[in-house]
């Protein structure tokens, strides 16, 4: 019969498995809209499968309390202290969990390492999200209290019993069934963190083998993910073709469409506008109009609005390399806080800074805000405009009182630096005011529609600062000769069903406007991505710049091809084309569903053409194995 510190251990883990069974029903239960296409079978399936990765996630965070309860002793205090550790420990995990339940809505994916990449952030916005977001106290503090009170602790009869037994035994027939117990559960715990015994251990990326993948979300627990994501070093180099010929026939890189002979390079301004979580669901050109956003909608009725247009990651932190370098967000951390983040790296204001042109990027939030002004100068941005920079900073009247400078002010600040600005310049903006609190000025508190989700207002308010902006820019003498991209970093909230889908969660605008001068034709209905910025400025301007650029995103004037857009979603990359969406799962299998702006299906294609396969799956093995090999070797541009 197993001893008493056995019996009890096994106990207390079950408890917890019990517990993140309820936190697991409690993520279903409000994030249904994520899962609806999976059956009552199907989510039963995952609530099952998610078993292994809470035994792996648990064994993780429980290591220091697994090797404390072998310690023989049973008495009061050292069982309350042994308790109290259980508690703490595992408080963690419990904080994760219930905090996904609300986070989830905004990246889509379970919590990562954001913890430790953006601490700081999280750290000195800590009292505003626990003032919003002070509901989900409850069940953290509940959970904490029923555990604290049903923890199986020894009882005085139970302790007598085994006084008694053990008084009968010899010691060293004792000690060896604790030595056999200690190497069992050992080997047991070994077995569980790995996740059984396949050849490789268990990763989030195996969570989304089942069908429809977006159950893997459901599987996973945050614990797991969150621990998984710690001491991130290296990433598994990819040999999917044996040779470089092979490999680049696969990439369809694409060079830049030359110049017209004897036409020199323009010498016009060059404007990004990063609007913060400005999602395709909110605008009216995209949904009959019926949105948020009337001053963006009649804008993109004067310039080029690329329809089929995706973000290629889920947060603000993806979306700086992927506009600014080409570079999409092919791997689970950030690659601005990653290990390669000092890896060569050409971006678009290095590019330009060479071909005489004034750069700057601009942000109203802290400076250090999820490592922008690092990145910013990585990317060749010779100045960057932050919090401190603005007249006031954190003093100013202006300031939102969270994360920075409400975008109405800070726009017409932009306007006046840019006047101030050497010519020609290349400059990125990224506004914040669409970014959760979602407040707007007490002047405006009732001025734009209240919508259906908190982000609505906020929304019509950068809208109503992006108008303002464009009327001061126009009375300045270079407003003529600018090309203004307008963008959005990611998605956000979402209520439109045909939005809640793995490809609707990327779906954003993009619209190229220029006031002075007719812009090149290009097809607004090829697909288009974030990482199609670079190469389509150099394009428009008549710049070289084929040896500087990264091979994953294509001029939006490129009338060679109908264009493409990469993501990586729930352990799969995807690749998006006119007629097919291509997913490379964590398993190595290719699947083909039918493209459909801002859709696909939950489930593949039963039998899909074998010559799309092979084409699609060639070309999104290769952009990975180019992607993940170039970071890990620091040989992106060799």
């Amino acid at each position: 019969m197993p001893s008493l510190t056995l019996r009890l251990l096994l106990r207390r883990f079950a408890l917890l498995l019990g517990v993140y069974f309820l936190l697991r029903l409690g993520f279903y239960i409000l994030n249904q809209t994520t899962f609806r296409e999976a059956s009552g079978t199907e989510i039963a399936w995952a609530f099952w499968h998610g078993f292994r990765f809470d035994i792996a996630g648990l064994l993780l965070l429980n290591l220091p309390f697994v090797a404390l309860s072998f310690v023989p002793n049973y008495g009061r205090l050292w069982q309350r202290t042994l308790r109290g550790i259980y508690l703490i420990i595992n408080s963690l995990g419990f904080a994760l969990n219930v905090i996904d339940t609300e986070y989830f809505k905004f990246i889509g994916r379970r919590t990562s390492n954001e913890l430790t990449t953006i601490g700081t952030d999280v750290q000195r916005q800590s009292g505003q999200l626990l003032g919003h977001y002070w509901y989900l106290l409850i069940p953290f503090v509940l959970l904490l209290v029923v555990v604290g009170l049903v923890y199986p602790m020894p009882q005085p009869t139970t302790l007598e019993l085994n006084r008694e037994k053990e008084a009968f035994q010899p010691r060293a027939r004792r000690y060896t069934k604790l030595a056999i117990e200690v190497i069992a559960v050992t080997l047991a715990a070994v077995l569980g963190i790995r996740g059984g015994l396949q050849l490789k251990p268990l990763r989030t990326g195996h969570a989304f083998v089942q069908q429809p993948a977006v159950l893997g979300h459901l599987a996973l627990n945050s614990t797991f993910t969150f621990i998984k994501s710690l001491g991130y070093q290296t990433i598994e180099h990819k040999q999917y073709f044996a040779s470089e010929t092979a490999l680049r026939a696969a990439l369809n890189v694409r060079p830049l469409p030359p110049a017209p002979a004897g036409k020199s390079p323009l010498r016009d301004n060059v404007v990004i506008l990063l609007l913060e979580s400005f999602a395709s669901e909110y605008t009216g050109i995209e949904n009959g109009g019926q949105g948020y956003t009337p001053f963006f909608d009649s804008l993109a009725t004067q310039g080029l609005f690329f329809r089929e247009h995706y973000a290629n990651g889920r947060r603000s932190i993806e979306a700086l390399p992927a506009v600014l370098a080409g570079l999409p967000s092919l791997m689970d951390g950030p690659f601005i806080t990653s290990n390669f983040q000092t890896d060569e790296l050409h971006g678009l204001g290095e590019i330009l800074a060479r071909q005489g042109y004034s750069t700057a990027m601009y942000h109203g939030a802290q400076n250090g805000t999820m490592g922008f002004n690092t990145f910013a100068g990585m990317a060749g941005m010779q100045r960057y405009f932050g919090l401190n920079e603005y007249p006031g900073g954190a003093k100013s009247p202006d300031y939102d009182g969270h994360w920075g400078i409400f975008d109405e002010p800070y726009l017409q600040y932009f306007s006046r630096q840019l006047s101030q600005q050497r010519e020609p310049f290349f400059t990125t903006l990224f506004t914040l005011s669409s970014h959760e609190p979602f407040t707007v000025p007490e002047q405006y508190a009732k001025r734009f529609p209240a919508g259906q989700l908190p982000i609505h207002p906020t929304i019509g308010y950068t809208d109503h600062a992006l108008q303002a902006f464009f009327k001061a820019a126009s009375r300045q003498p270079w407003y003529r000769h600018t090309l203004f991209i307008l963008l959005a970093d990611h998605t956000s909230q979402t209520i439109r069903p045909g939005y809640q889908n793995a490809l609707g969660n990327y779906k954003t605008p993009l619209l190229l406007f220029h006031p002075g001068r007719a812009l090149p034709a290009a097809d607004v209905h090829r697909i288009t991505q974030q990482s199609d910025v670079p190469a389509t400025v150099l394009n428009f301007l008549g710049l070289p710049g084929d040896k500087e650029l990264l091979p994953f995103g294509y001029s939006v004037f490129d009338s060679g091809t109908t264009g493409r857009a990469f993501f990586l979603s729930g352990g799969s990359y995807f690749l998006v084309h006119q007629d097919f969406v291509t997913e490379l799962t964590a398993d190595d299998n290719i699947r083909l569903y039918p493209y459909r702006t801002h859709y696909i299906p939950a489930t593949p294609l039963p039998t899909p053409d074998p010559q799309k396969v092979e084409q699609y799956g060639a070309e999104l093995r290769a952009c990975v194995q180019f992607f993940v090999n170039g970071l890990a070797d620091n040989r992106l541009y060799k």
